[in-house]
């Protein structure tokens, strides 16, 4: 159905010429395998998320999952990241490093984002799940972010624009009072954890690439309660909300075929 690889020398998205690869089918089959196989390792951590279990055992447990399906943790040694998932809780936006310190409590919230390499490819997916009982304001912000992806990937076909993405994640947060992050974005994904193009969350002045079947997207608002400004802590990794409002982060790994997206990280 696809070209084995077809590169589509592009209009820059932040300055840059861009150069984005469709996926074949052989090359789409690893990657629904990786976003199974990543579905699984989510299903699995999000039953062990409760208070007095710490972010070091999740890593652990997520390592040995990835192991048993003979795959490789996209992140781990991902340009020194010293662990298999990034878990970051509360006002943690990203990145968050796995500590055996760093127990859950009751109240909460703990974004869970990792990736998985199967036959050379990979699959990217987060979730934030509640701890226990949470504020009414945490459990509203869970399910905006993960409705704005939702809203987002409407527009994640054929004949679309990029940027109509953005535009929808973006609408759909601010009409729920929330703001987006506005330093990171999604990406392309596949032979590579990061590929072109990348996914901006909020509204562009202009409308973007043209989308065509076997794009592969990691489409993943970050949200925060209070202001879209953050900060990278120490240790070079952990981003953090500048005024220290709860974030969450939901994404997925999405196939852009002629009709509606294929969720390869979603079963």
């Amino acid at each position: 159905m696809y070209s084995k690889i077809l590169q589509r020398f592009l209009p820059k998205l932040w300055g840059r010429t861009m150069s984005v690869s469709i996926k074949s089918e052989k090359e789409i089959a690893r990657m629904r395998e990786a976003g199974k196989i990543l579905f699984e390792v989510h299903e699995r951590l999000a039953e062990m998320v409760a208070p007095g279990v710490t972010t070091k055992e999740l890593d652990r447990r997520a390592a040995e999952i990835i192991r048993s399906y003979g795959c490789t943790a996209s992140f781990l040694n991902y340009n020194g990241f010293p662990a298999s998932i990034c878990a970051s809780v509360n006002d943690e936006v990203i990145h968050g490093i796995p500590d055996k310190k760093r127990v859950l409590k009751e109240g909460d919230i703990i974004s869970i984002d990792a990736g998985v390499i199967y036959q050379g490819y990979h699959s990217d997916a987060a979730r934030t799940h509640a701890v226990g009982k949470i504020s009414p304001e945490a459990e509203k912000l869970i399910a905006a972010t993960k409705q704005s992806f939702f809203e987002g990937i409407k527009f994640a076909k054929a004949g679309c624009h990029l940027f109509e993405i953005s535009a929808a994640v973006e609408d759909y947060i601010v009409a729920n009072g929330f703001s987006c992050v506005r330093d990171y974005v999604g990406h392309g994904v596949g032979a590579k954890l990061h590929e072109e193009p990348e996914v901006p969350n909020f509204h562009q002045n202009r409308r973007g690439m043209k989308l065509v079947p076997g794009m592969t997207l990691a489409i993943e608002p970050m949200v925060n309660i209070g202001k879209p400004d953050v900060y990278v802590l120490e240790n070079d990794w952990t981003v953090v909300t500048e005024d220290g409002t709860l974030s969450a982060h939901y994404e997925n790994t999405i196939l852009v075929t002629e009709g509606e997206p294929e969720i390869l990280s979603l079963w």
